[in-house]
């Protein structure tokens, strides 16, 4: 705009306006740009600093600006660096000079900063509602397959039969951390810096009270130098997207390992596989593969987030214009992973007889054996090297652990009675009835308070 210009002698270079733009993207801010201008406005009229009449008529001039983006109408120009510039410039062509009193006691600085705190705060509660939305399908899912019994695995490696209902919780405690941290994020963006200026305040009789009311803001900033200048929310949302990426790519790996003809333990729907241009058999899970990549693109974006931040001084410095790309791609990637994943998780289907075929591999009861030791007497140290030479006795000999017989069993410790066979995969899970265990019991409770988490927020 040329009373922004005003100070130069020339016109900025052609590349120059290419360069520095960011109208490309930020336009999506023109809601809680138009939204906060209104309330702006109101605030001025209200303490007697603009006219009634001028309010009203920058209020209706706005509300048809907004209607004209929201149409595809409205015609964004190259010189128009930003979506600030682009809706005031419009403003001028509507209503005139009247225009030019709606940035009183207003500075870029902390009209960008509003937008984007405006921006967050809604994307973070669909994220909340994303992330409740996955966590009911876990429940569901949970609650179909509550008596199915699968190994447990550490090191990829068969260790402890557990209920797959018990395993699909863990997901939920893992989604359940980051609903925390997306609130704990709210709360810290939920703070109006309208008021603050360029960085020291505004010299007019302003009511900040007034438009963080009127915008839906819990607080207001307490220094004008950091209220411009601060980008922790955004980081903080990028963050808090890193870590609930992280978890859902977990999830992802574990799809597509269960999928695999080594596992066979799931059969994922048709309409969350793809196939082979040249294989026709394959039946690939490219969603889950892609859950699994878009992870580091949203840890990509943290870090330039952090890396453009690290070295700022106060207070605003250009550089924060790259903060908007980064959030909108981290939001743009989060969002839509956890609707997806929540329809592939809904859709796919468990296949229990191979879990259970599973669980016979590995010798997964060992540890119940050694447990057995000790409920008999034994130290715990010696009843695991004990059942450590027992396996590999086993191994040795091409043998199950069930297939011992009770003589075999004899010859690595006394202890061992008639009431070994009494040791199973069902009563391995039983046996642990502990808070936050596997067994039936626990994984019911674990079920009803998931339900009341889900219910209740």
């Amino acid at each position: 705009m040329s009373h922004i210009r005003s100070r130069f002698d020339k016109p900025p270079d052609e590349l120059v306006i290419k360069y520095t733009s960011s109208l490309q993207y930020d336009w999506r801010l023109h809601s809680y740009d138009i939204r906060g201008s209104i309330a702006h406005a109101r605030m001025l009229a209200k303490q007697g600093i603009i006219s009634k009449d001028d309010a009203e008529q920058i209020e209706k001039g706005l509300a048809l600006v907004a209607e004209e983006i929201e149409k595809g109408e409205f015609r964004f120009k190259p010189e128009q660096e930003d979506i600030h510039m682009a809706v005031e410039a419009r403003l001028f062509e509507l209503i005139g000079d009247t225009a030019g009193k709606l940035h009183t006691g207003r500075s870029r600085n902390d009209q960008v900063a509003l937008d984007f705190r405006l921006y967050i705060k809604e994307a973070v509660s669909e994220t909340l509602g994303s992330i409740r939305m996955l966590q009911n399908t876990l429940i569901k899912l949970a609650e179909d397959n509550k008596t199915v019994v699968m190994p447990g695995y550490t090191h990829l490696q068969i260790a402890q039969p557990v209920l797959l209902a018990h395993h699909l919780l863990a997901y939920f405690e893992m989604l359940e951390r980051d609903y925390g941290r997306f609130k704990d994020c709210y709360k810290r963006t939920d703070v109006l810096p309208l008021g603050s200026g360029s960085l020291a305040g505004v010299t007019f009789n302003t009511d900040r009270q007034f438009l963080a009311d009127e915008l839906g803001f819990a607080e207001v900033s307490r220094n004008s130098m950091d209220a411009v200048s601060d980008r922790d929310f955004a980081i903080e949302y990028i963050s808090a997207a890193s870590i609930c990426m992280m978890h859902l790519s977990r999830v992802a790996e574990e799809i597509i390992l269960w999928s695999s003809a080594e596992f066979k333990f799931i059969e994922l729907d048709d309409a969350y596989s793809t196939g082979s241009s040249l294989m026709p058999q394959k039946k690939n899970p490219d969603v889950a593969e892609l859950g699994r990549g878009k992870a580091g693109r949203v840890y990509g974006n943290l870090m330039a987030m952090l890396t453009t931040m690290k070295g700022l001084p106060l207070t605003y410095n250009r550089d924060l214009q790259e903060d908007k790309e980064r959030v909108f791609d981290t939001i743009d990637t989060l969002v839509p992973s956890l609707k997806v994943f929540s329809g592939m998780l809904d859709t796919l289907k468990f296949k229990p007889k191979n879990m259970k075929i599973a669980l016979d591999r590995g010798f997964i009861l060992a540890t119940d054996l050694a447990d057995y030791l000790v409920c008999k007497g034994e130290t715990f140290r010696n009843a695991h090297g004990i059942i450590a030479r027992l396996v590999s006795y086993a191994v040795k000999n091409n043998k199950t652990l069930e297939n011992l017989s009770l003589d075999e069993y004899r010859q690595f410790s006394l202890f061992f009675e008639a009431d070994i066979k009494n040791i199973t995969v069902e009563s391995s899970v039983a046996a642990r009835d502990v808070t936050g265990g596997t067994s039936s019991k626990q994984v019911e409770k674990a079920i009803k308070r998931a339900k009341e988490i889900a219910c209740n927020s």
